[in-house]
């Protein structure tokens, strides 16, 4: 009975192959949408800027959809990245990723703690990211969002040299 259970409890961990299989299927999905958005955005700057078309704020609306589209294709690297970690600590080693040169440091997961540096480090790329495309939105019309701006700005560094300085330790 204790032979069958542990052989049962050990097979349990192919349910993951669930999770790796819908983050795959998303990060295919995050990545054609959002090539399909640039490529309809390339033919609405074709309209305006070669053709003619009068859009209002139209600089603006290119800015938000290209950091629209960085924040989600960062998204879908992030899915990538749970997707290869989770197979790699619950599976089994990615022997064509370990043997290939171009696969990189970023896509290899030692251990729990290397996928949550990992992912913790893309997460606050999206999270810099989306605070970005909120400061389009920003007026300065009060003084106090213009503090608020730096304090948001100042932040985000702070941010990011935390995340490099602890990078750097390995």
């Amino acid at each position: 009975m204790k032979l069958f259970f542990e052989k049962m409890l050990w097979g349990s961990r192919y349910l993951t192959l669930l999770a790796v299989w819908s983050c795959v299927v998303g990060m295919a999905l995050l990545f054609v949408s959002s090539a399909w958005d640039m490529g309809q955005l390339l033919i609405e700057f074709i309209q305006v800027y070669f053709m003619g078309h009068e859009v209002e704020h139209f600089h603006v609306i290119i800015v938000s959809h290209v950091i629209t589209a960085v924040d989600d294709f960062l998204l879908a690297i992030v899915l990538l990245i749970f997707a290869l970690g989770v197979y790699e600590l619950h599976i089994d080693t990615i022997d064509f990723a370990r043997d290939n040169p171009t696969a990189g440091k970023l896509l290899q997961i030692a251990s729990l703690d290397d996928l949550k540096d990992r992912l913790g480090k893309v997460i606050l790329m999206i999270l810099i990211v989306a605070f970005f495309k909120n400061v389009l939105h920003v007026t300065f019309d009060d003084p106090l969002n213009i503090l608020y701006m730096g304090a948001g700005i100042f932040l985000v560094s702070l941010a990011l040299y935390f995340g490099h300085k602890a990078g750097s330790d390995h």
